[in-house]
């Protein structure tokens, strides 16, 4: 894990993981199953999915997605796992095609807060903290791709 600092960085410091971070996906599924929540998708992503079943969008998201005020998010089946979760090879289904909230994990503004948030990340992810150092300009990439 990069070097911690104290607190949270101000909007024109540099950012407390300056060094990077470590991430190496597990395959646990951990961020695929569990208490219900959100996978936000946007009409780009939908139609990426639907041809990748071979169905038309419209039949698609009748199927797999829900709305959530103006937003749409794919459904969960009971117990808040993924739709495209398949627990017997714990393997997402459409993993060439996963929305970019699951592409971006765990470069989430959100983790990134501070060292205390990132630690809190490594706890529940075990691939968090390990495997490939992620430089800083990665990370920020990733983290711009989607505001969680």
């Amino acid at each position: 894990m990069a070097k911690k600092t104290a607190g949270k960085q101000s909007s024109n410091s540099t950012p407390w993981f300056q060094e990077g971070l470590r991430f190496k996906c597990t395959a646990c599924g951990d961020c695929c199953t569990g208490a219900p929540g959100y996978v936000w998708v946007n009409q780009q992503e939908i139609d990426g999915l639907a041809e990748r079943l071979a169905m038309d969008v419209d039949s698609f998201e009748a199927k797999f997605v829900r709305k959530i005020g103006v937003r749409r998010s794919l459904i969960e089946l009971e117990g808040g796992d993924c739709i495209f979760f398949d627990n017997q090879s714990r393997k997402c289904t459409v993993y060439e095609n996963r929305p970019r909230q699951c592409r971006t994990w765990p470069f989430w503004n959100s983790n990134l807060k501070s060292p205390k948030t990132w630690e809190e990340t490594c706890e529940v992810c075990p691939g968090s903290g390990r495997g490939k150092l992620y430089q800083l300009a990665d990370i920020q990439k990733q983290a711009a791709v989607f505001n969680v």
